[in-house]
């Protein structure tokens, strides 16, 4: 089966897409990020996508099953569209579970599908780890794009980009490296988080959020993804405390014997 794409909409001309992709990660950062959009927006579905690089499992909702899968999503704002690709699942990292080729076939099929429907502009929600450091501070946002100009614009807009070198695994990093290869221009857009924040950084999210009301100047209510934030940030500091106590505790004491028994 690989990737397919099955339309559950007329297809229409749109207006100068663009394509916002949140799918599980770090910190689950763009996948809140993506989601909090949609629920406010209460995006129209357009499509769902169906892959067998994602985990063995269906769905099931009031006694109807149905094989996972991630969803497009369409919304009109300003006279101009926005697709949204968000879901549970992308293919897996570890090569035990997924092959390295799902990966560029998940997102070859992704970059083909929005092209053929107009798709110039594709920015990808992800989270960037930065463990501990990120109680200590607000997080920052993190870019890396296509091209200069658009690096340039999101710098102006209050993001980071002075990331020298490194890695983007997985559907935010390839789904903008396939699409550069076929003319279509983005960034990913990174928050700044912590691989402790199993269940969410709203906080990370809410940066990215303002930083897209800034550029696009979308209409969301942010207090409820505030309030997460607030008790993300309790909770992160609960989970540091109690791993410096623990610390403490087996710490060996100084004048403990050198031998071990």
């Amino acid at each position: 089966m690989h990737t397919t794409v099955e339309f559950v909409w007329k297809k229409k001309k749109l207006n100068n897409p663009v394509l916002f992709t949140g799918l599980p990660g770090i910190g689950l950062v763009g996948k809140i990020a993506v989601d909090y959009m949609l629920k406010q927006f209460k995006a129209k579905k357009i499509a769902n996508i169906y892959s067998d690089s994602f985990p063995p499992s269906v769905y099931i909702t009031s006694g109807i099953l149905d094989l996972i899968r991630d969803e497009l999503f369409l919304y009109r704002f300003k006279n101009r569209d926005f697709l949204f690709l968000a879901g549970p699942v992308q293919p897996a990292l570890d090569v035990r579970f997924s092959s390295l080729q799902d990966h560029y076939e998940f997102a070859t099929t992704i970059v083909k599908t929005v092209k053929a429907l107009g798709v110039k502009e594709i920015y990808t929600l992800a989270g960037i780890n930065i463990g501990e450091a990120r109680l200590h501070r607000e997080p920052h946002i993190v870019a890396a794009a296509t091209d200069k100009k658009i690096l340039e614009e999101l710098r102006a807009l209050g993001a980071k980009t002075n990331m020298k070198s490194g890695l983007i695994s997985g559907a935010a990093g390839l789904i903008l490296g396939v699409g550069a290869k076929r003319g279509i221009k983005g960034a990913c857009l990174m928050g700044e988080t912590s691989d402790k924040l199993i269940y969410g950084d709203h906080g990370a999210a809410k940066k990215i959020l303002e930083l897209l009301i800034k550029r696009y100047g979308f209409e969301l209510d942010m207090s409820a993804i505030a309030k997460e934030a607030r008790n993300i940030n309790r909770a992160f500091k609960q989970i540091i405390n109690e791993l410096a106590a623990r610390s403490a505790e087996i710490a060996v004491p100084e004048e403990s014997p050198s031998y071990v028994r």
